[in-house]
């Protein structure tokens, strides 16, 4: 019945679609998201920086979650209508997720699609690598909604990461740029200012061991944050607690040493912290951008890699780190100096080339592709 749904509302898409192509294309850049409803931290650097090179062309952000209530989904149905505008009318389009415009409709050859992926790699299987697992996409759902279709460029880290994009975007290599993502210019550069807020803020957490603790996004998955505040309890640790944006777990400890960053950015903390605790979860790649010792807990490694599947043995390339039990971390953060050895290796391996100059590059790209009409 959803593949049928799906089938009749591509007919509908491309009805409309065709006369909306008759609009003349502008010297526009139009983004679009599912991710969040606000401008992601990529978005807003980009738009800095073509404002600053290109100042007479125009940015339109289409950013729109999927509610979950049925008046929700019909309202977002209609803003489709919204994005297939500017899609027609626009030069460039950048996406940080799947878009059903993108994907699903036949667009001028004007337009070029870029993808940049909400992730600077790949750790964990996602897009086409997941259709059919527990955690992922119905393979018929998966193929009516054309998934990840229709893309000109798509952005990555690290050359390593290339052939998992591939298969994740059913592409070929030759359109994978090695730009990375313009938020690791942002780590770079604010490490310092966001720490010092952050201890003006939370004076408790001075002259103590930080740690942030970010998860991967679970489907149907628990998280273990009773373990991990006995755990920090026992070893004196000040543990930042920040859940996955689309995790709704409301875990609360009264504890000092327990920190609730709700008004804080993921990416600000990991400028804050000197250890992060993850598991899967892509800020890992952050991390090493910062050169910031982390640990995997990997508490669910065998049910996860059976729900939804990795792209690298987490316990092969990082074994020095990774651990199923969170006492071990704990203790290795109070007691033992972080061996990097194992950790430069997979640094050298898994980033890419020029950090720092991912926001320029991009840029670059843009530029290219706005052509003439931005002289």
């Amino acid at each position: 019945m959803k593949v049928l749904l799906i089938e009749i509302l591509k007919i509908l898409l491309k009805i409309i679609y065709a006369p909306i192509k008759l609009f003349k294309t502008k010297n526009r850049i139009v983004y679009l998201s599912r991710q969040s409803n606000d401008k992601s931290l990529d978005m807003k650097l980009l738009e800095e920086a073509i404002n600053n090179e290109c100042p007479n062309t125009e940015q339109v952000f289409r950013l729109k979650m999927i509610p979950e209530s049925l008046p929700g989904k019909i309202a977002y149905c209609f803003s489709i209508i919204g994005d297939m505008y500017y899609l027609a009318t626009s030069k460039v389009a950048i996406i940080d997720t799947y878009s059903i415009t993108v994907s699903c409709l036949k667009h001028k050859k004007s337009l070029k699609v870029i993808q940049m992926w909400h992730a600077l790699g790949a750790l964990k299987k996602f897009g086409l690598q997941s259709v059919g697992t527990k955690e992922g996409r119905d393979e018929k759902i998966s193929r009516a909604m054309c998934m990840h279709k229709n893309y000109d460029y798509i952005i990555a880290g690290s050359k390593s990461w290339n052939k998992f994009y591939c298969q994740s975007f059913g592409t070929t290599e030759d359109k994978i740029l090695n730009y990375g993502l313009p938020r690791i210019d942002y780590l770079i550069q604010n490490e310092k200012k966001n720490r010092d807020k952050f201890f003006a803020e939370y004076p408790q957490a001075c002259g103590k061991k930080v740690v942030l603790y970010a998860p991967t996004f679970r489907r149907n998955m628990e998280s273990r944050w009773f373990d991990i505040s006995k755990a920090a309890g026992r070893q004196n640790l000040v543990i930042i607690v920040k859940n996955h944006p689309g995790q709704h777990d409301h875990y609360r400890i009264d504890d000092d040493n327990f920190i609730y960053a709700d008004n804080w950015k993921t990416l600000d903390l990991l400028c804050v912290c000197d250890y992060l605790i993850t598991d899967y979860s892509a800020i890992a790649l952050e991390a090493a951008a910062l050169n910031k010792p982390t640990y995997y807990w990997i508490y669910d490694y065998e049910e996860y890699l059976s729900n939804n599947g990795l792209n690298i043995d987490i316990k092969k390339e990082l074994g020095s780190y990774a651990f199923e039990d969170i006492n071990i971390i704990a203790d290795k953060i109070s007691n033992e100096k972080y061996i990097y050895d194992e950790y430069d290796k997979y640094r050298e391996k898994y980033l890419f080339n020029d950090l720092g100059q991912s926001t320029l590059k991009i840029c670059a790209l843009i530029i290219s592709l706005l052509g003439d009409e931005i002289k």
